[in-house]
């Protein structure tokens, strides 16, 4: 991976804490020695809208912003935003999925229906799927919210960065009372990606 550059892209939509996965993964390549850049964009975040953040990392990184085709690894925080952006990873790029659906507004009123067999359509566009209940794990570590960093220690498997710097930045990005909470989620996305 010399002078080549991975891109990731991060989706989701708002109050999942896509950012923060961001932050935290642009810490970790930056600790490892890597030129990163990160973009985010956030639509009605705050509303459940969908949520982004491209993070791109290698000897020498130009741009923050991944084009569309170009994305190694689509990181999805939820199942529809997967098949939303899909279009955005290489024919041969992997994808890992949480299996959580969050209904948008008009699937909530009716109007549409969420779509079935996301998995069948992904694999058409991807080299690899990995599909993980995140939501689930997060749950079982004690705590819905930790779903990110689940979905972090399912991604560092993908990298080949040291799993301790991995905790060593996740434990400084967060607050002590929650180290051992997110230290477990982190260990079961890993454990769940490693088979």
């Amino acid at each position: 991976m010399e002078n080549e550059v991975t891109n990731i892209l991060l989706v989701g939509v708002g109050g999942q804490g896509i950012i923060v996965a961001s932050d935290i993964m642009t810490d970790v390549f930056l600790e490892a020695g890597y030129d990163v850049k990160k973009s985010e964009i956030h639509g009605m975040a705050q509303r459940g809208g969908s949520v982004t953040s491209h993070v791109r990392f290698g000897k020498k990184v130009y741009s923050p912003i991944i084009k569309q085709g170009d994305a190694d690894i689509l990181l999805a925080f939820e199942r529809l935003e997967a098949l939303r952006w899909v279009n955005h990873l290489r024919g041969d790029g992997t994808v890992v999925m949480n299996d959580h659906k969050i209904n948008p507004p008009a699937v909530n009123l009716g109007q549409m229906s969420y779509p079935e067999r996301i998995e069948e359509i992904l694999e058409k566009h991807c080299g690899r799927l990995h599909v993980l209940p995140a939501t689930r794990l997060a749950e079982e570590a004690g705590d819905i919210r930790s779903t990110n960093v689940v979905l972090l220690g399912a991604l560092s498997h993908l990298c080949s960065i040291r799993e301790g710097l991995w905790i060593d930045v996740i434990l400084k990005r967060l607050p002590p009372k929650v180290h051992s909470l997110n230290q477990r989620a982190f260990s079961l996305g890993r454990r769940h990606l490693r088979g």
